[in-house]
């Protein structure tokens, strides 16, 4: 098991940057990969970006691709979610999630992972 500690969500104008960080303790052993999902008012959980420890992989959905980056301190136990041109339709609760996967495709499935974080809102008004 592994405990997640999101910060750095607030109120945002359109065009302004936030970035969010994620501290994970406990087993980080089993953190291999540890990314970034999102969930807007009435929508699906939806995957961000993400990453795993084992080959330094690096994933960003094409919803954000180009404006957000996602980048890991392994010494630190951190992963980070830098967001520029923030939109409004980047409204969201962003949470992290760290888990074990075999292939980096599974990095965008909720169900590869086994440990999340409560959640840091972001707000982006316009």
């Amino acid at each position: 098991q592994v405990a997640l500690v999101e910060s750095g969500g607030g109120l945002a104008q359109a065009g302004d940057s936030l970035r969010l960080s994620c501290v994970a303790s406990g087993r980080t052993f089993t953190a291999d990969a540890m990314s970034w999902f999102r969930v807007a008012p009435g929508k699906d959980r939806e995957f961000v970006a993400g990453t795993r420890r084992s080959g330094g992989t690096t994933v960003v959905a094409d919803s954000v691709k180009g404006r957000f980056t996602v980048a890991r301190d392994n010494a630190k136990n951190t992963v980070y979610l830098q967001m520029d041109s923030l939109k409004a339709e980047d409204t969201a609760v962003y949470y992290c999630a760290a888990g074990q996967m075999i292939q980096t495709f599974m990095l965008q499935r909720p169900s590869s992972y086994h440990s999340w974080g409560q959640g840091t809102r972001v707000t982006v008004s316009t």
